[in-house]
């Protein structure tokens, strides 16, 4: 495993691959629902590329820029286990000039849910996907599924810039206890777990009521809400698979996403229906 940190060093060495590059783009502190992306790439592609790169333009003021994990050691161990080939681990300076070119979200599906709460995210998301995927020219890139707002915005990327790559969506690896993994779990304090779960078994009994026929989204929503109190919620929201508003489920076409926060840790999760 070659670890890489400047670009045209990376193209140059992609250059000399034969078969197909698979690319998982990640911000480090890996957990194991990065090596199940990492595994489906190194199954499926003759070479795989795993980036690394704390990606400054998706922070807000006052997020966890700073603080996020940084642990690279550990992330490289992890990434030679499942057999990745090439790790690129650049600095902010080898992908951001100055007075660059924008890259904007769209204005409706970037602004709502995650781009309501985090006016600007979206935008910095797409830029460094756009870099990423222009510098890799992957053949199929790896996401996860617990992050759908971005996975659409991304699928639309591909499809409205028109680049030849295969995104495949990976379901949300879970811990044992039902939490979806997450690079800032660790940032909870055991007691903070416990009340983080209010949040799989809220959405678990939505599934339920779903089971029960219950298809109407504001009854749906009430019992999420309900379930996860007293902790501070920024959303529980209902749409279909291309993020509109709707009012009744539509079985295999809906996702109830939820974002909320555990003291100063905030997390998101979703059910797909």
């Amino acid at each position: 495993m070659k670890v890489i940190t400047k670009t045209v060093e990376l193209k140059a060495h992609l250059s000399e691959v034969n078969g197909s590059v698979g690319f998982v783009p990640t911000m480090g502190a890996l957990h194991k629902g990065h090596l199940s992306l990492l595994e489906e790439s190194v199954k499926e592609n003759s070479f795989t590329v795993l980036s690394i790169f704390v990606n400054p333009t998706q922070f807000l003021d006052g997020e966890d820029l700073d603080k996020y994990p940084r642990t690279f050691e550990a992330d490289s161990k992890i990434a030679q286990l499942c057999g990745v080939d090439v790790i690129f681990y650049p600095d902010v300076k080898e992908i951001y000039k100055s007075d660059e070119i924008s890259v904007k979200a769209p204005n409706i599906r970037g602004s709502i849910l995650e781009g309501y709460e985090r006016p600007g995210h979206f935008d910095g998301v797409l830029s460094v996907v756009l870099k990423l995927f222009n510098i890799v020219k992957p053949n199929s890139a790896y996401f996860g599924k617990k992050d759908a707002q971005q996975l659409f915005l991304i699928k639309q990327l591909v499809d409205n810039i028109y680049l030849d790559i295969n995104i495949v969506e990976m379901t949300t690896y879970r811990d044992e206890d039902g939490l979806a993994l997450s690079s800032r779990n660790r940032y909870l304090s055991e007691t903070q777990r416990q009340e983080a779960l209010k949040l799989p078994n809220a959405l678990h009994r939505a599934s339920s009521l779903i089971l029960e026929k219950e298809f109407t989204c504001s009854t749906i929503k009430q019992s999420i809400l309900r379930d996860l109190k007293p902790l501070h919620v920024d959303y529980v929201e209902i749409v279909n698979r291309e993020f509109e508003y709707i009012s009744e489920i539509e079985l295999g076409n809906t996702l109830i996403l939820v974002a909320l926060h555990v003291g100063s840790t905030r997390l998101i999760d979703n059910l797909y229906i």
